[in-house]
């Protein structure tokens, strides 16, 4: 979750490290730090932004090789002493770390009685001082890390500089990504593309129990064995102006009003008209092989699980397959059967969630079939399942998801129309479909055009505390990821519960100071949801419907309107005021809206 940049070329490290950190800040910012080799190792860190470190630096702070990192706290509070990188007693090694070191613990004990002296809270120490303590026993330092790395348990991707080795970086991965960056005699590392994008486009992605010394002319890379390991670069798509504002006050707002592009790329050349059905060849699956699952499973964390809720919903609609979704957090623990008649989908925007990895590599063990819905190409999980779609929805840098989010659920569309078809989806309904899934740019763009009224919405309900989110069938999900996005970016308590459960239980917290969004598709259960609505406005509630039409009057005090596509699509278009309506309060708040406050981007660690 935290961020790596690493450089060894002709160029002053500093100025690259602190651009690259920048770029890497939405993975961790609660502390920040960078180390350069000259005739010795300095080092700069602090609590704070990667804007505070810089204020640190002076002129004078030059070197040809440093490694940086931006933190998500793990082990210790946000500190300067616990801001990487973490340095050896002796000052001769230094090591930045993703990840967590189970048995930190036992190796800290261990050094201490040996006589070693800790200074910070944090797990990423005691490889330093491993490191330290093997590098004077062996001819290399890519030798001592391996070595070090033999007495690890957890998950890490490191960084490593040695005083005395002044041309070269080590860097590790085990279960948090690291990436090598190709440069014209120059080389980079780092925990995503995005650092580097500047500078190369050609990368090369370590899996997990790899190794690799990068110089300024080039890296080799090898296994925890000591095995050569052989590594074709890839040509990455993006450019540094996918990671600017673009003229927006937030990336979040960017993003969102990105989605009628970012959903076109993810329909691009995957719809086939000629038989009302979508292409996707990146499945890896001819026909007889998909009419031969008898269920899907679809796992995820956090919004990419609420998606493959919508998701589960259309396989179950359009293809009359039993499906369901499940967080890759909770599946992974709980010894799940798997079974060989079941697909399992697993998704994620980065590809490297921690627990998502985690729950496919178990899924594999035991012989199931898995496919991956992600947006980063190369990604930890994009190169471990079966096959699978890529979303080409372009990076998303602000914390909260919200056009992976889209795309996501399209893909699903698309997944849902390519089973359908196999199965019993007619040539009409097949046909139905297409035209709903060509239209929802158009309609996103709609939406976006509100943005002023729900702005204005926006900063009227974020005078509440609390704010419950109701939907039925199609729109439980969806009521599901907007009290998310509103919670996670407003810090406004934020629930979301199925609308006939209401009566359950929930009800009892219904009154004018808790008002309810409720999400209204007019589908088949219009009459049902309509009547939800009186129960709530009966208790004194507030309402501010999200659907398709104005309600009868005394309903609803607020409406969004958005517009209609087919019943199966609509939970996608619904979704988009939602992402709006959070991104306003927020700013209403004075939230730091990209970088929301104990969260990161992408989730490494368990």
């Amino acid at each position: 979750m935290c961020g790596i940049v690493a450089y060894v070329g002709p160029k002053d490290a500093a100025p690259i490290l602190l651009e690259g950190m920048q770029r890497l800040e939405y993975r961790g910012y609660d502390s920040a730090g960078i180390v350069v080799s000259n005739k010795g190792l300095k080092v700069r860190k602090c609590k704070g932004r990667v804007a505070d470190l810089a204020q640190t630096v002076p002129a004078s702070f030059k070197g040809k090789v440093g490694i940086g990192h931006t933190r998500w706290a793990t082990h210790g509070a946000p500190s300067d002493v616990n801001a990487h990188p973490h340095l050896s007693a002796d000052e001769r090694i230094a090591v930045v770390h993703n990840g967590i070191i189970e048995n930190a613990n036992e190796l800290r004990g261990r050094l201490q009685a040996d006589g070693v002296r800790f200074v910070s809270e944090t797990d990423t120490e005691v490889l330093a001082h491993l490191i330290a303590a093997t590098v004077k026993e062996t001819a290399s330092l890519e030798e001592a890390v391996r070595l070090a790395l033999k007495r690890v348990v957890g998950t890490y991707g490191i960084a490593v500089i040695d005083a005395e080795r002044p041309g070269e970086i080590v860097v590790a991965r085990n279960g948090s990504p690291i990436v090598l960056g190709i440069g014209e005699k120059e080389m980079f590392a780092a925990s995503d593309v995005a650092a580097m994008i500047r500078y190369t486009r050609q990368v090369v992605h370590l899996e997990d129990g790899e190794l690799a010394v990068i110089k300024a002319d080039g890296f080799n890379t090898f296994s925890s064995d000591a095995r050569e390991t052989a590594k074709e670069p890839l040509t990455v798509d993006w450019d540094a102006g996918h990671f600017d504002t673009g003229g927006y006050e937030h990336y979040l707002l960017k993003e969102i009003s990105e989605q009628p592009d970012t959903v076109a790329r993810t329909l691009s050349g995957r719809i086939d008209d000629r038989f009302h059905v979508s292409h996707l060849g990146g499945l890896n699956m001819d026909p007889r092989e998909t009419r031969s699952f008898r269920r899907v499973k679809i796992i995820g964390c956090g919004s990419a699980y609420y998606s493959g809720q919508i998701g589960a919903q259309l396989i179950e609609e359009l293809a009359r397959i039993p499906a369901d979704a499940e967080p890759a957090s909770e599946f992974r623990y709980r010894n799940p059967v798997i079974d060989p008649d079941t697909l399992y989908v697993a998704i994620s925007q980065s590809g490297e969630t921690y627990d998502t990895l985690a729950a496919v590599q178990e899924i594999k063990r035991k012989g199931g079939r898995v496919i991956g819905i992600v947006n980063a190409v190369g990604s930890a999980i994009a190169r471990e399942v079966d096959g699978g779609v890529y979303l080409h929805a372009g990076p998303e840098v602000s914390v909260a998801s919200t056009k992976a989010f889209t795309s996501t659920a399209v893909a699903f569309a698309l997944i849902a129309l390519h089973f359908g078809r196999v199965h019993d989806l007619s040539p009409a309904d097949g046909r139905r479909i297409c035209e709903g899934l060509r239209r929802l740019p158009a309609q996103i763009e709609e939406i976006l055009k509100q943005g002023d009224r729900i702005a204005e919405l926006a900063r009227k309900y974020a005078t509440y505390p609390s704010i419950m989110f109701v939907g039925r069938v199609r729109g439980y999900p969806v009521a599901r990821e907007g009290a998310q996005k509103l919670k996670e970016i407003s810090y406004i308590h934020a629930e979301a519960y199925p609308a006939s459960e209401l009566k359950h239980g929930p009800l009892a917290l219904i009154g004018p100071e808790m008002p309810t969004v409720a999400i209204v598709p007019d589908d088949e259960l219009l009459d049902k949801n309509l009547t939800t609505l009186g129960e709530i406005h009966a208790r004194g509630g507030r309402v501010l419907m999200v659907g398709h039409r104005e309600p009868e009057a005394g309903l609803a005090d607020d409406v969004i309107v958005v517009p209609k596509n087919e019943i199966e699509l609509d939970p996608i278009l619904l979704t988009v005021p939602l992402q709006l309506l959070a991104y306003h309060a927020a700013v209403a708040l004075g939230r730091d809206v990209d970088k929301p406050r104990n969260l990161a981007k992408s989730v490494t660690v368990e």
